[in-house]
């Protein structure tokens, strides 16, 4: 099985920026711990803070995995594009935030993306990563 992990703006900033909404731990500290929790799934990660490069990663990276997860970052309240490229695809996606977005600002509130993904996990910090892996992994692909 292969999983797509891709991160929005600002998300390579992990562990550095406001610690008290996303925690003290970069990305690529959990990521390394994530492959050894799951050594059986092969991992593609892709991070950036460019819109038009998310989208054009979801397209070429959706015919190469079982499933998508996906932090949009900021994106997620403004791009109508990013939840476009997603309803088009046909493999399930899964959307994770760090924080619980609808307990924050009213900006925040607004998804562009939730909607076109088969679920939101949303403010359980890294941890809803490992639970969107742990869905996908249970999905019969064969159906």
């Amino acid at each position: 099985m292969k999983i797509a992990i891709i991160n929005g703006p600002n998300l390579n900033l992990l562990g550095q920026r406001e610690n008290s909404i996303y925690g003290n731990r970069s990305f690529d500290d959990f990521f390394i711990n994530l492959k050894l929790e799951y050594s059986d799934i092969e991992f593609i990660y892709f991070q950036s803070n460019v819109e038009g490069e998310l989208i054009n990663f979801l397209q070429i990276v959706s015919t190469e995995v079982d499933g998508i997860i996906i932090n949009p970052g900021g994106y997620t309240h403004t791009s109508v594009a990013i939840g476009d490229c997603i309803a088009a695809l046909k493999l399930p996606v899964l959307e994770v935030h760090i924080s619980n977005i609808f307990a924050r600002e009213d900006f925040r509130k607004v998804s562009h993306v939730s909607a076109k993904c088969r679920g939101t996990i949303s403010g359980l910090g890294l941890e809803g990563y490992c639970l969107a892996v742990s869905w996908i992994k249970k999905q019969d692909f064969n159906k």
